[in-house]
């Protein structure tokens, strides 16, 4: 296939892909496709299964390609050797983001089906809208992430922790994105093609290593108390 037909096939389950950003992909080393004699790019089947891999990974999961590389990497070995790993990518969406499937639910969560799924009041849900914590996008819906997040906080709610001091989670984490985008925002308004690419990619990798660092204070800090 050529790029555009593989953009034709991408754009079904993800219509923000550009060339572009295919163009990135194969810069990162994610995909190899060959090369016709008049120098145009061929792409396989599995080239496209792999970029639908790498697709999936990064919108449901939010990995950074290093995590998404060692990813396709051990799955590479694994079918060198003989096992299940080239099977896999046929099935991209299960195989990366279980927890996650889009396709089954959507992405689109009304308020009553937020209750029904985390087991939570309507008084609960309005707290967490009233503190800052929780959002409803276009429509009146919400995401998948959502489901995740009021989970988190009816779990903490059962430790005795208010809504009302989550906020303080909020307040962190509107900072973390501040000094984020402080770094990707020039990039992404850079001259050149994939700018905008190389940018999300700095986001993910960021946002991947402000996660580990907050989980290692906490630990640290909560042994801390403990002695």
């Amino acid at each position: 296939m050529s790029i555009g037909a593989v953009l034709a096939v991408l754009r079904e389950d993800f219509p923000d892909v550009t060339i572009s950003k295919i163009r990135f992909l194969e810069a990162e080393g994610l995909v190899t496709p060959d090369r016709a004699p008049s120098g145009y790019r061929r792409f396989s089947d599995a080239d496209c299964e792999r970029l639908r891999f790498v697709l999936t990974a990064q919108r449901d999961r939010y990995l950074p390609l290093k995590v998404i590389r060692e990813q396709l990497d051990a799955m590479d070995a694994e079918s060198d050797a003989g096992g299940p790993g080239a099977r896999l990518l046929s099935s991209a969406r299960t195989a990366v983001a279980p927890a996650t499937d889009f396709s089954e639910r959507g992405g689109r969560v009304s308020r009553e089906a937020l209750i029904e799924r985390t087991e939570v009041d309507s008084a609960f849900i309005t707290e967490l809208v009233r503190n800052g914590l929780l959002t409803a996008g276009p429509g009146g819906f919400f995401d998948e992430d959502a489901v995740r997040l009021v989970e988190a906080a009816a779990a903490l709610a059962n430790f005795g922790v208010e809504t009302r001091h989550l906020r303080a989670f909020k307040v962190s984490a509107d900072r973390e994105a501040g000094l984020v985008a402080q770094i990707a925002g020039p990039i992404a308004k850079g001259k050149g093609t994939g700018a905008r690419d190389r940018a999300e990619e700095l986001v993910r990798e960021m946002a991947a290593l402000s996660v580990t660092l907050h989980t290692q204070l906490v630990k640290a800090a909560v042994r801390g108390v403990l002695d």
